[in-house]
């Protein structure tokens, strides 16, 4: 099972648009980071198996098309809006 999700991240990545390659590295990156709390904690977190409400299923498709649209932000674009 490993094998195959892997090769679909390999496919994944390779298929990203250009404006997307930094920020797939940056959350790859974080994800591998194990020793970060916060990491740590959404990846013991329990799946959340409850109902998918409409709403739900709107705001996912609406982040899908932006996605695919590559209408994305980086980090250090909301960062700078933030000041930080």
């Amino acid at each position: 099972m490993e094998a195959k999700v892997r090769e679909r991240l390999y496919r994944l990545v390779d298929g990203l648009p250009e404006q997307a390659v930094d920020t797939a590295e940056h959350l790859l990156e974080t994800l591998s980071d194990s020793d970060d709390p916060v990491v740590r904690a959404l990846m013991d977190a329990r799946e959340d198996d409850g109902p998918t409400s409409d709403e739900d299923r709107a705001a996912l498709e609406e982040g899908r098309a932006a996605l695919e649209a590559g209408d994305i932000v980086s980090d250090d674009v909301v960062r700078k809006e933030l000041g930080e």
